[in-house]
Order: C-alpha cells, then structure tokens, then sequence
C-alpha cells in the first residue's frame, strides 16, 4: 500500500511534474544510439514501461556508471573562452574501471563540478562523450541547491549518520520541496542514461545516496535491464529509518535494482531489517548469497567493502619521494613521535574527540610530553556543512588550549593542517606517522587506513635518504563506527566517544614492540594489496551477472503507480488463470475434483470475520450440489470451526488440520487420514513452546487436536521472526525421536505428526473416485501458502500415476504472483471469488442448502 506520506507525489513520480527552472524544449545533446519506439520517452515526461525486447544496436556488453559527480576536473580556459577537463586521479568511481574486463566499454553519467553555461551546454556534452566517454547531467541551479545541498545534505546524510532533527536548527525538518527536486533531479539523471543506453547489453551501476530512486524510473523504461546499486554511506537501523517521510519510497526504489550493495554487513543487516518491518519482505541466505524475493525477481544482496587504488597510491609515493616531501617532513618531526589524523571538517568525524584524548594521553603519560606530537590534516568541507563554524570554533580553540598547555619552545603538541593538501603531500604525512588515529562518530567507509598502510610499506626505487627505506610497520586506532574496521584484524578498536579509553589506545599504539607493529602491518598489507579497487568492482560485476542470469528467461512486467511501481517476473510457464478458459473445460468435464484453502484463498488472510460470507457459502453449494463435482475445503483449521462454518453445505467435503481429519460431505462422520494416535509428543512440545510465548508478547499457542501451532502475527516482526527460528530448532531436538514434522510458516510454527499433508487429501480423492470408475477429468486446486504447495506437487504427479485420466484438464493456481509449483495465479480472494462465482453459474445442478431448497426433478 502506498505510503500516505507520498500521495501528492504520484504524479511526480509518473514524469507528470512541473519543470522546475529548466526549459522543456531545451536542445539535447545527440543521441549514441536509438531504442526502436523509445524517442517519445526521452522528448515527452511521460515515462511508459518498454520493454527491452529490440535488437540492440550496440554489440557487447558495456558499464554505465552513474553517480552525482563525474570523475573529472574543470577549469575555466584562461582566456575564458570554453573549459578545459582532466581526470580526476583521486575519484573512486573512475578507479573502478581497472576490475572490470578490458573489452568492456565503460561510460560516465554524472553533473560537472562546475555550472556550465546553457549555450555551451551541447557543445561540452559533445566533448566529453568524444574524449572521456562522459555524458554530463546538467541540473539547473535551484534544483542543485534543494537537491544536492538540500534533501542530500539536511536530510539523507545526517540521518545515514544517525543524527535526527529533533530541531529545525539541527539537522533540519523535512522538507517536501527538497524531497521534490531530488526526484526531479534523479528523473533527470535517468534521463541521460537512457539517451546513451543499449538495454539488451549494458549494465548500470548507480552510486550512493544521492541516486537512490533512479532504479525506478530506469525500471520503468526497460524491465530487463540490469541494474545494481552501491551505497558509499552507512545505511541506519531500521529505529533511525523509520524517522524518514518518505521511507517506503526510496526502500522500493531500491529494490528496482538487481543488486544491492553495502560496505559491510551491519549496513546490510539495517536495509534488509527495514524492508521486513517496513514491506513485510524476508530474506534468504542460499549457497552464501543473500537475496530478498521481490515479486518473483531476487533483488542480491552485496557485502564488499571497497579498497584503494595501489597503482595511484604507489605513484603518489613516487612523486613525493621525487619532491623531496618526506625528507622535509622527516627533519622537521625528528626525533618526534608522529600521530596522524586525516579527516574531511563535519561533524562526525570526532575530530575534537581526537583532541581530547591527545591531551588525555599526555596528562596521564607524561613521558609523552614533548615527543609526541598529532598531526591533524582537516580537508575543507565538500558541501555546506552542518554546524560547521561550531566545529570549527571548538577545535581551534583546544588546539589552543593543548598546544599552551603542553608546548614548549621548539614543541607542539598538536599540528592543525585546515587547508587543502595535495595527495602526493598527503603520503609524505603517512611516511613519517608511527600511528593513524581514526575517531569518526559514524562514516561509511574511510579509507585512510588503506592508503597510509599502503604508504608504510616503502616506495621500491625510493632515495636512500629520502627515509622510506625503513622497516615495514604501521599501527592504527581506528573507531568501531566506520565501515573498514571489521577488516583491520590487527588494528586497535575504539570507541571514539570514550576519551579515556582512546587515549589509553594511542598511547598503546606508539609504545609496541616494534616486532608487534611489523607483524600487524603484514596482515594488513596482505589484505589491503589484495582487496584493492578492482577487486571490489570486479566482485560487484560478477555478483551482478549471477543475479541477472534468469532477465532474458522469464517474462517481466511493470505494475504500480508512482514509488509503488515494481516488476513482477515470472516463469514463462507461470500465468494468470483465464475465466474463460477454466469455464469451457469446466463445461466439457464429466467428473470434477475442486480443492479449495480457506484462509488467504477463499478468505482474505487479514480479515477480523472469519467465517465465509452467504456468497462463499451460496457459490460452494451451487458447485458441491453437481453431481459431477467433488468439492473439498483443504484447510489447516480444526474440524469444530469448519464444521460450524460450512454446516449449511450438505455435500461439500472438509479435510482439516491439513488433512489429518476427512469428511466427505455433511452426513457423514469424520475419518482419522494418519496411522497415528499416540499425542504423548505434545507434552513435550507445549512447554517449550509456552517459554517462547511468555518471552514473546503478542505471541500465542493455537492447540489442535492432532497438532499444535505457535502464532506471532501480532508480535514484533523481527524479534518474532528470531524467536521462531530458534523455536524451530529447539523443538527438532526435542522432538527428534518422536512421528512428527516440525514447520514453520507465515508467521507460524507447527508441529503435526509425519505424513499428514494436505497432498494426501487430493491422492485419497483421485483414488477413491478411480474405484469408483470417475477416473477425473478436471482439476481445480487453489491455494496460497506453502502448505498447498504440497497439493500441487501431487496434483503434478498425479497425470504420470494414472489417478487421474490422461486426458485432464489440471489448474493448479496459487493467490498472489510468487514462486510456486503452480503454474497459474490470481492476484487476491476476490478474484478467487469471482472465477468460482463463474464456475458456479456454469453448474446448472439444484443446490443443497439448509437454507436453499433443492429444485424437485
């Protein structure tokens, strides 16, 4: 159900939004190739789902990468006629390029750093396409500003980083307008990457919070296409999620990719707890692959944190060896003890809390005092900062108070570098640092304990008095809370917000054996040398290709307005079941066998009324009352409730509790379908699962008399999910040498005895009818949960048994569009409803009702 918090945005959603600031007919840039019956989606905003089924004009497989930024530097040309671009050599997204196969070609979709203006717009396009497989996204200046520095910076940033506005001076309130010029702007983004997009061969990677709904409306487009997505930021607990107006809508944006990707998995673990909590969707663990099944298609799950350029780095090396910048640093921290600190200025990069410990350090371990010295190098803010002059103004002024505290002539205890540092500076500061100290609040990743272990291994071909010649040794104080601490085995864990104990870290750090230092510094080199940049991205494109194997093999179709739009996928054998059809081999039949499910099949799953309807019970006689016609409700209730629910059908048949009780029609007594009569077992299992029902609220135990179900629909879903699963396997060991079968299902775990499956109840009636020489011709079995797959597979079987004559007519049909051994389906109970009500006035037989006189013959 579509999130009341976007009601007023469907339209936008659909392309039917006003153009804010841009000229409609503005001249685009020219095309790279053309998809047969696509040029009215890319001149026209309202998006249509096509479908990908065109010949491609383009041989093989390419990479579109998209991201906010394109991984270019611009400048203005001296004499300010046109621009001159460069790569940018420190852009993670260009770097990826090096995991991916040599023939496979690689495009650019992101905006220029700089404004262009709108007259040069086409000519820089152009340029870019021709030079540096580019294609440039130009935003106009308001939506820039709600967008990138608005809703990405006051609302999506802070709260990945776990701050909530709990005031509009902090971090900001939510703002419609903004959330508007993000999808504004995302629409635009896509709009480029369709320009240049060939959907049969082209993968598209999409990069960070700031695209998080393009999947939709690439989605729309083309239903096959492959898409992954890769967030760089922390993604929050579902507590912190849940706080976003618009939550449904980017979490079903993101499912619309293919593959998801996180740099670690309690960034994982957070997505997939939001999308059980929030769209009732579990995941699986198959083979060591995370996937969430998501209307037939399984959207992956990636875990890969991304790794540093060894290539740039070393190169990085070289050049500051070649500029003489390690040995200037060397002289002028001799016989110092150098600490490192090199942090972007926001506010959760714990800069002050670095500080704080330095000075900690140095109070309690005075020996320190006048040899240790903390580096610290704050690179200027890419956007306009939260609380930036706050920050600013407290670190200054306890480097102040530090440095007059502890300092001396020729001394200082703190080094604050606030000012743009070049990367080859950058390494020259690792060289000479004996430890790192990372105390980041909260960051998605951080990757500069990579690059200074990389820069303490030396630099092959390194001057010999250039002082990187050396032992290879490093240490690092690194924050719990970033993303590269889980593979920094060797490095000393903190938690930055405990000054005390990070003190006590950086003063462990420095005072190693040096022995220690050297062998931690090899475990890291190994990992870091070998999970570089191209690891990563080579990983991802594998894991993508895995996912997307079955695009091409199933049929695919859109569903769904606004961010409610999906794709639903299905086996091209699995179709939704024609009335029509079903009505004339109805018709032809001579000896017909219906089983029905109750709950979620006939009745809808959610309703408080639980008894059927007069229409129900009025369309079940009609159908029983044919002679033709054996009819049976197939339920997992007991035998009392549906024995007063259908007492007014005199010749349906009951099969309850899953088949362990049978009664042919009203008249006749129930038959016992098991062996079994020994219930002892349940002395066993009542008790365990009566501890989980007073540690679960909402939680309760459902008796039976052949069985006995623990229900925690109305529990907390995740916690009522973990409990399950442990009940699941406490009770398989209980009950282990007892007759019977423990099953979880929808919200459920039951244990019933061995062999009493609903498939049983088809078998018995196609048997019985065959002795009675009514070899079956028709099939109907409908069904909607896991439980009925067990009907299916008999009912699959049964033509190949010959139970049933060779000749039948079979519709196995399952409610809701799912995978399932069914190969037919109806959305709901009503459509349900409707194909038994024609069934019905196809049955021209008196009906045999309490309530509805039989027609004399």
């Amino acid at each position: 159900m579509m999130s009341r918090s976007y009601t007023n945005l469907l339209d936008l959603a659909s392309g039917n939004f006003p153009v804010m600031g841009r000229e409609r007919d503005r001249r685009r840039m020219s095309r790279v190739m053309t998809v047969p019956g696509s040029i009215c989606e890319l001149d026209d905003d309202q998006a249509v789902s096509v479908s990908s089924d065109n010949q491609s004009s383009l041989a093989g497989d390419r990479m579109i990468v998209v991201a906010n930024q394109l991984p270019l530097k611009a400048k203005r040309r001296p004499d300010n006629k046109g621009w001159s671009f460069s790569w940018d050599e420190d852009s993670l997204v260009l770097r990826l390029k090096d995991g991916l196969p040599e023939d496979m070609e690689v495009l650019f979709v992101g905006s220029l750093s700089v404004d262009v203006d709108p007259i040069e717009q086409d000519d820089v396009s152009s340029y870019l396409l021709d030079k540096f497989r580019c294609v440039p996204t130009f935003l106009p200046p308001n939506i820039v500003e709600k967008y990138y520095e608005g809703f990405c910076k006051r609302h999506l940033w802070p709260l990945f980083h776990y701050m909530l506005p709990f005031s509009p001076d902090h971090g900001g309130r939510f703002d419609r307008s903004m959330w508007e010029a993000y999808v504004s702007a995302n629409k635009m983004f896509s709009q480029k990457v369709v320009e240049v997009l060939n959907p049969e061969d082209d993968f598209v990677w999409i990069h960070d919070y700031h695209l998080m709904v393009l999947p939709t409306f690439l989605r729309r487009r083309f239903n096959r296409l492959r898409i992954g997505f890769f967030l760089h930021s922390p993604f929050p607990s579902s507590e912190i999620y849940r706080t976003l107006p618009v939550r449904e809508e980017i979490l079903k944006a993101l499912l619309c990719s293919d593959l998801v990707g996180f740099h670690t998995f309690d960034y994982a673990r957070h997505f997939l707890s939001c999308c059980s909590r929030m769209l009732g969707l579990e995941y699986q663990s198959k083979r060591g692959y995370i996937g969430l099944e998501y209307y037939g298609r399984t959207v992956g799950i990636k875990i890969m944190p991304v790794g540093i350029h060894m290539g740039h780095i070393e190169s990085m090396k070289k050049i500051a060896d070649k500029e003489l910048k390690f040995k200037e640093l060397k002289q002028q921290f001799e016989g110092k003890t150098v600490l490192l600190g090199v942090d972007d200025l926001d506010i959760f990069k714990g800069i002050n809390l670095k500080l704080l410990a330095m000075e900690h350090m140095l109070k309690q371990h005075p020996s320190w005092q006048g040899q240790a010295v903390l580096v610290q190098i704050a690179n200027p803010m890419r956007g306009k900062g939260i609380d930036l002059e706050e920050i600013q103004a407290e670190i200054q002024e306890s480097c102040k108070r530090i440095n007059k505290q502890f300092g001396k002539p020729g001394y200082e205890p703190i080094v604050y570098i606030d000012r743009s540092v070049s990367s080859s500076e950058r390494m020259a500061y690792y060289s000479v640092a004996e430890c790192v100290v990372v105390t980041a609040v909260r960051d998605g990743m951080n990757l500069t304990p990579y690059e200074y272990i990389v820069c303490r291994q030396g630099v092959s071909g390194a001057e010999t008095d250039s002082g990187v010649g050396g032992p290879d040794k490093s240490m690092l104080v690194v924050s719990e809370f970033i993303g590269c601490s889980p593979s920094l085995s060797g490095a000393i864990r903190i938690n930055p917000w405990n000054v005390e104990a990070t003190a006590e870290a950086m003063n462990e750090a420095v005072s190693m054996a040096e022995q220690e230092k050297q062998l931690r510094h090899e475990k890291h080199y190994r990992y870091v040398s070998t999970h570089d940049v191209a690891y990563w991205s080579r990983s991802f494109l594998q894991d993508m290709e895995r996912t997307c194997a079955d695009h091409f093999r199933k049929r695919c179709y859109g569903i769904g307005l606004g961010f409610g739009f999906r794709v639903v996928s299905l086996d091209p054998n699995f179709r939704k079941l024609s009335i029509d059809d079903i009505v004339n081999a109805y018709i032809k039949s001579k000896s017909r066998a219906i089983f029905l499910d109750y709950d979620g099949t006939v009745m809808p799953q959610n309703s408080i009324i639980k008894s059927p309807s007069a229409n129900v019970i009025s369309i079940l006689n009609k159908l029983s009352g044919d002679p033709n016609n054996t009819v049976f409700i197939v339920s997992g209730r007991g035998r009392e409730s549906l024995t007063k629910w259908f007492s007014p059908c005199r010749k349906l048949g009951l099969a309850a509790e899953h088949g362990y009780f049978l009664r042919w029609e009203r008249e006749q007594k129930w038959e016992v379908c098991s062996q079994t009569s020994d219930f002892g077992w349940m002395q066993l299992a009542e008790p365990v699962m009566q501890s989980y029902t007073d540690a679960t609220d909402g939680s309760c135990i459902e008796r039976k008399e052949s069985a006995i179900v623990w229900q925690y629909r109305d529990a907390d879903s995740g916690f009522g999910f973990s409990q399950a699963k442990e009940m699941l396997d406490h009770l398989e060991s209980v009950l282990a040498n007892e007759p019977v079968a423990v099953k979880s299902g929808q919200h459920i775990v039951e244990v019933k005895p061995q062999g009493v499956t609903k498939g049983l109840v088809a078998e018995k009636v196609f048997t019985s009818l065959a002795v009675k020489g009514k070899l079956v011709d028709f099939v109907l079995c409908i069904g909607d949960d896991r439980s009925d797959e067990d009907m299916f597979e008999i009912i699959g079987d049964a033509l190949s048994r010959n139970i049933i004559s060779y000749d039948a007519k079979v519709f196995a049909c399952t409610v809701g569009q799912k995978p399932s051994k069914a190969k037919y389906y109806l959305d709901d109970t009503s459509e349900v409803v409707l194909m038994l009500d024609s069934l019905a006035d196809a049955t021209d037989t008196p009906v045999t009702s309490d309530d509805e006189p039989a027609d004399s013959d």
